[in-house]
């Protein structure tokens, strides 16, 4: 395991706050959403940023290295790509699937439009360290991997979060990217002690830590990354500076952005969580490597249960045996506003035409049932065409300007009123896009 420089103190840099992470004080690091970062066009500000010394890390969100596919190529060069433009010493990404379906399965691929849990199985371990192995290869520098917050449990596990990531890391020699607001969010939503699963982790693994706020509702803690820091979080963060000196610990705020003076408390905050905790540590044993084994049985049955799970989530069939099906209905709806808001700001247009108290109702009541196979961009399109399929919006000037919207991206010809002709549209669609065609509403 390579040995990761010392970060310091950092903040997710996003384009809301890039003035004001340049002029904060103190600040020795960023950490970038990767899929946002295009090699060729770096944003300014990271460039400033890095001109002063400020090192940049990229964080992945898509690969879904916790699925039962092997990881994209593509994707893997486009992360690769992005840590080369940004020089940075290592990369990240989550322990998380984010599609299912396809070619495993034989079924209509499925994507989550966000990170999910993997089951604690031996199945799931396999495959993940097989998927981690792989990512390692193709970067080109060191990759270090998060544990997830979640909102339900999988039925069946085999093991705590603590001993799966410790078998991991022992396995593949993966770094960490350890988030103590998941860890309390483990904790409130699925009853896992945040000091059990610190004292089961290889803590010299660990490159950095993550720090965010949420909030609580109907006994369900949300990790929003768009409220202040709790004080609990703080606590296991303390907890953790006592067991090992983190080499980075980085605040991330995703949205609902406070002024700077805010989040420049919030960072003095943490600084004096690490400067107060008591020093500690342990040394901790690592076992003997494991051959690499075939995973494919393990790959074949964790790709049926996560497509049963995801297509229960995104779109509507029954819930698998095991699960709570009241857990499930509640991050069926996050899922769903999550794809409202994502779809919101890769297609900015669409909340302007349709009005923005419009908007969100009619796309959640689209994407109920409704899964999402193409990403965000597609799925505006896809959302736009249901609307114009289905007789709306009601007010003429602003169909007309939905259909230009529609036309103008889409390419075939705007939906035509009758079904005989939208399914002759969607034909021709299809053939235009090389994929199947999809049913009408």
């Amino acid at each position: 395991m390579q040995r990761i420089e010392r970060l310091g103190t950092g903040i997710g840099w996003r384009p809301e706050i890039a003035e004001a992470v340049e002029a904060m004080p103190g600040i020795d690091w960023v950490e970038a959403v990767a899929e946002n970062v295009c090699p060729g066009h770096v944003p300014d500000s990271l460039l400033r940023l890095r001109e002063r010394g400020v090192t940049v890390v990229p964080h992945g969100v898509s690969l879904g290295l916790g699925g039962a596919q092997r990881p994209d190529e593509g994707r893997l060069a486009d992360l690769a790509a992005r840590a080369e433009a940004l020089g940075s010493p290592l990369v990240t990404e989550h322990i998380a699937f984010v599609r299912a379906g396809g070619a495993l399965t034989a079924s209509q691929p499925l994507e989550a439009g966000h990170l999910l849990p993997v089951p604690r199985t031996r199945d799931a371990l396999d495959v993940l360290c097989e998927n981690i192995r792989i990512a390692q290869d193709a970067l080109p520098v060191p990759l270090a991997v998060e544990n997830i917050a979640a909102l339900f449990s999988w039925p069946g596990e085999e093991m705590t979060e603590g001993q799966f990531l410790y078998e991991l890391v022992e396995r593949t020699g993966v770094h960490l990217l350890i988030d103590v607001a998941n860890l309390h969010t483990n904790h409130v939503n699925r009853g896992e002690d945040p000091a059990k699963a610190l004292g089961e982790l290889p803590v010299e693994a660990i490159a950095y830590v993550h720090v965010a706020g949420g909030f609580e509702r109907d006994g369900v803690w949300h990790d929003s990354h768009a409220h202040p820091v709790p004080r609990p979080v703080l606590d296991i963060l303390a907890d953790l500076a006592s067991r090992v000196s983190p080499p980075g610990v980085l605040l991330e705020r995703d949205e609902n952005f406070p002024a700077p003076q805010e989040l420049e408390r919030e960072l003095a905050e943490i600084r004096g969580t690490l400067a107060t905790a008591p020093a500690g540590g342990r040394t901790v044993r690592f076992l003997s490597g494991n051959a690499a084994q075939s995973t494919d049985p393990a790959r074949q049955r964790l790709a049926l249960a996560q497509a049963a799970l995801l297509s229960a989530l995104v779109a509507g069939t029954p819930a698998p045996e095991g699960f709570d099906r009241v857990r499930l209905k509640v991050q069926s709806r996050a899922l769903c506003a999550k794809r409202a808001d994502v779809v919101a700001k890769v297609a900015p247009e669409l909340p302007e035409i349709l009005g923005t108290a419009a908007y969100r109702p009619a796309f959640l009541s689209y994407a109920q049932g409704r899964p999402m196979t193409g990403g965000y961009r597609r799925d505006a399109l896809a959302f736009a065409e249901h609307l114009l399929d289905s007789g709306g919006p009601g007010d003429a000037g602003v169909r007309r300007e939905l259909e230009r919207w529609w036309r103008e991206r889409s390419g075939p010809t705007p939906p035509a009123a009758h079904p005989g002709a939208r399914l002759v549209r969607a034909a021709r669609s299809a053939l235009h896009r090389g994929r199947p065609a999809l049913r009408s509403a």
